[in-house]
């Protein structure tokens, strides 16, 4: 059942509890083509004691925006279809959310934290396994990111879609752009000619 949930991550880049809080009205998911996230609430976990409701999950709006803006995210086909397939096999809880226990409860981030770790052993070498690469399911969001970044989306839209600042986005994944110097040239020299 996580395995949908990890691909939001990874093809989306919403935050773990962005992706917790994902219902099924959030979601666009055309037959073909690009769908489209709009991520409209978070689910934080903490103790019941630091909470606003007294449970373990507070619903909230997303993070550094106003309690009902949302954030449209484009999802690429691949994750439309991973969306359609885990709706279709699992359905949703009944407040609509895309992501539950058995029992329709809220995913702790340790019980998908556990699943990622032992994920990690099937898919890696075990010196990668060994090595701090993807070790945290937050890390697919970063894994996002950078691709975006490389793959070369303009910072300003890459931002949009993570839910960043520019100055936030360029000063954590500014690393992660490598290999872009020939790519910028060709560019420049493309615009220099027209």
């Amino acid at each position: 059942m996580l395995v949908a949930l990890f691909a939001c991550m990874y093809f989306g880049g919403p935050r773990p509890r962005e992706a917790a809080g994902l219902r099924k009205k959030d979601c666009h998911l055309p037959a073909s083509c690009w769908g489209l996230l709009t991520l409209e609430k978070t689910r934080p976990q903490s103790n019941k004691r630091f909470t606003d409701s007294g449970e373990t999950h507070d619903e909230r709006g997303l993070k550094h925006r106003d309690e009902k803006e949302t954030r449209p995210v484009p999802i690429p086909p691949e994750l439309v279809a991973i969306l359609r397939d885990h709706i279709d096999r699992h359905g949703v809880a009944a407040d609509g959310r895309l992501f539950r226990t058995r029992t329709g409860g809220l995913i702790s981030g340790s019980a998908y934290a556990k699943v990622w770790k032992e994920a990690r052993t099937y898919a890696f070498t075990p010196e990668q396994v060994a090595s701090p690469l993807a070790g945290r399911p937050y890390d697919l969001r970063h894994a996002a990111v950078s691709l975006w970044l490389n793959a070369g989306v303009h910072a300003p839209e890459a931002a949009e879609r993570a839910g960043h600042g520019v100055d936030v986005m360029l000063r954590v994944y500014a690393k992660c752009i490598d290999g872009q110097r020939e790519v910028a040239n060709q560019r420049i020299l493309a615009a220099l000619v027209t």
